[in-house]
């Protein structure tokens, strides 16, 4: 992840960061604003959660896949144990993507959460035990994305460099196959 926005390219998908950024703002915003709005607590509630909740399904099942060419969720087997599945682009279409809309991609996804644990300690200084889980839950969405979207960026850099080795290992082979073919 390059920690400098890139500057000379424009974004690819300018609708898709668009709508990225609007469920995180809109849901930040609405609770910082719900003051000037609203004394109802449950409305504040409601609003909130269900921008942070539209804001994690769009990050999870739309720009995380055109932004960044990645894809995740989690499965119970029978078992009962939580099993992580990853999708991402194979590495031609990875290394295509636009490093713009990967930027704000990542960079939005982490100042989200970090803006949710400032309110929430603002919320805890207040007193405001309330507030606190309205935070926590808004947390805890941004988090799944993180947690999810970082475990699928290892899981694809690993089928990266598998299908890297494999391929050196298949040309080394070939090589020195066709060597001693020729004698």
């Amino acid at each position: 992840m390059d920690l400098n926005q890139p500057a000379d390219e424009n974004y690819a998908n300018p609708k898709t960061c668009f709508f990225h950024v609007l469920f995180k703002a809109g849901a930040l915003a609405f609770y910082i604003l719900s003051a000037l709005f609203s004394k109802s607590f449950v409305i504040i509630f409601v609003v909130t959660v269900l921008l942070a909740a539209l804001d994690f399904w769009v990050v999870k099942n739309v720009s995380g896949r055109i932004l960044v060419g990645l894809r995740w969720w989690n499965e119970i087997n029978d078992l009962g144990e939580s099993i992580w599945k990853f999708e991402c682009l194979d590495q031609e279409s990875l290394s295509r993507m636009n490093k713009k809309d990967s930027w704000l991609f990542w960079w939005t996804l982490y100042l989200t959460a970090v803006a949710w644990i400032f309110l929430g300690i603002f919320s805890l200084i207040r007193f405001q035990a309330d507030y606190v889980l309205v935070v926590g839950v808004c947390l805890s969405l941004s988090i799944a994305n993180i947690v999810g979207f970082t475990k699928c960026r290892k899981d694809a850099k690993k089928q990266i460099q598998a299908f890297a080795s494999q391929t050196i290992t298949s040309r080394l082979s070939s090589t020195i196959q066709s060597a001693f073919s020729v004698v």
